[in-house]
C-alpha cells in the first residue's frame, strides 16, 4: 500500500516545492520503506494504493477516488477546512496535529504577550517613539486576571504555564471540565461563566477551535463585555474575530491593546489599519508553526496505530468540529 502526502503548497513555486520536499524528507525518516505519492493520481491503479493520505489543507477533491483510503491524517492542528470541504470522503477516520514541539511555542508566544501586556512594555514601546520617559505600574501576577478561552490541548498547556508564573488564571469551555484537568486553575463554562470570566479578567486569550458555534465569537456584544481596558491575544483563528467590532472597540478604549497572530484574510493586505494601529500588535501566523521533525513522528505513531488497528491519537469528532 502507499500514502498520499497532499497540501495546499504552490509546487508553481520554488518556496512551495521545498516546503512540500521538506515535509517528505520528515516522513520518510519516521516512515521509512513507505511508497508515497505526491498528487491526487489519475491512474486508477495507483489510486487503489493508497490507504493512508497525510494532508495540509488539500485543494477540494484531492481525496476523491481513492477506494482504499482508511485515514485522513492532518498536519495542522486546526481541521475546520477539512471539515468544510465537502469532496473529503466521510468514512475514513480522521485525525488532527498535536505536534509537542507546536504545542511548546504557542505557550511560549502566549506567555510573551501576556508578561508584554501585564508590564507594559507594549506601552514603553509606543512612548520609544516620542522619547516619552514613563514607567508603567508594576502589579504581581497574581494581580493579573488571565482568561484562557478554551480548554483543549492547547488552552490547559497555556494555563498551566501562566499559572506556574504566578497569574490568576481561569479557563472557560463551553462544557464543565473536570476538575482535575483544570490542575488547580478555576474552570468557567456556559454562557454564565463567559460573561463572568470577560468581566473580571485583564487579558482574555482566544485559543478556541473553530466550529459553527464560535465563528465570529468575539463580536461587539462580548468585546462590550470585556472589563474596560482589557486586552486581547488571539492566537486561535482569524473568523473567530470580528475585526471591525474590535478597532471600535480599541478606538473607544474598550479594548486596551490587541496582539493578533491570525486574520479572516492572509497574509493581511497592506492597508489594513492593523498594521497602523498603535494599540495593536501583528504577529504574521507566526505564534507557533508545526515542526515536521516532531510532527513527522506524531504522522508515523497514527499510521502504525491504524494499520494494526490500534486507537488512534487525536481523532476528530465531526459532529463537533475538533
Amino acid at each position: 500500500m502507499a500514502l498520499l502526502l497532499c497540501g495546499g503548497w504552490r509546487l508553481d513555486q520554488p518556496e512551495g516545492r521545498a516546503e512540500q520536499q521538506r515535509w517528505l524528507a520528515a516522513l520518510e525518516q519516521a516512515l521509512p520503506g513507505e511508497e508515497w505519492i505526491l498528487q491526487s493520481p489519475a491512474d486508477g491503479a495507483a489510486a487503489g494504493r493508497i490507504d493512508v493520505a497525510v494532508v495540509a489543507n488539500p485543494p477540494p477533491g484531492s481525496l476523491q477516488g481513492l477506494p482504499a483510503l482508511g485515514l485522513i491524517q492532518s498536519l495542522w492542528a486546526g481541521v475546520d477546512r477539512l471539515l468544510l470541504d465537502g469532496t473529503v470522503p466521510q468514512e475514513p477516520p480522521l485525525c488532527r496535529m498535536v505536534d509537542p514541539a507546536m504545542n511548546e511555542a504557542m505557550v511560549q508566544t502566549a506567555l510573551w504577550a501576556t508578561l508584554a501586556l501585564h508590564r507594559g512594555f507594549f506601552q514603553c514601546q509606543r512612548q520609544q517613539r516620542e522619547a516619552l520617559w514613563r514607567q508603567p505600574p508594576q502589579l504581581r501576577a497574581a494581580e493579573w486576571q488571565v482568561l484562557v478561552l478554551g480548554q483543549g490541548e492547547l488552552g490547559g498547556r497555556v494555563g498551566r504555564a501562566l499559572a506556574g508564573l504566578g497569574y490568576a488564571v481561569t479557563g472557560w469551555s463551553r462544557r464543565p471540565r473536570p476538575s482535575e484537568a483544570l490542575q488547580g486553575r478555576q474552570g468557567l463554562h456556559g454562557a454564565d461563566g463567559l460573561a463572568q470570566g470577560l468581566a473580571a479578567a485583564d487579558t482574555v486569550i482566544n485559543l478556541l477551535p473553530l466550529t459553527d458555534e464560535t465563528r465570529g465569537f468575539l463580536d461587539a456584544r462580548r468585546l462590550a463585555a470585556f472589563k474596560r481596558g482589557a486586552s486581547l491575544i488571539n492566537l486561535a483563528r482569524g473568523a473567530h474575530l470580528d475585526e471591525a467590532a474590535l478597532l471600535a472597540a480599541l478606538d473607544s478604549g474598550q479594548v486596551g491593546h490587541a496582539v493578533l497572530d491570525v486574520f479572516q484574510q492572509e497574509p493581511l493586505p497592506a492597508p489594513h489599519p492593523f498594521w497602523r494601529h498603535e494599540r495593536v500588535t501583528v504577529l504574521p501566523h507566526t505564534a507557533a508553526q508545526t515542526d515536521p521533525r516532531s510532527a513527522a513522528e506524531v504522522v508515523a505513531a497514527n499510521v502504525r496505530a491504524w494499520r494494526r488497528g490500534a486507537p488512534l491519537l487525536h481523532r476528530v469528532e465531526r459532529s463537533q468540529g475538533y
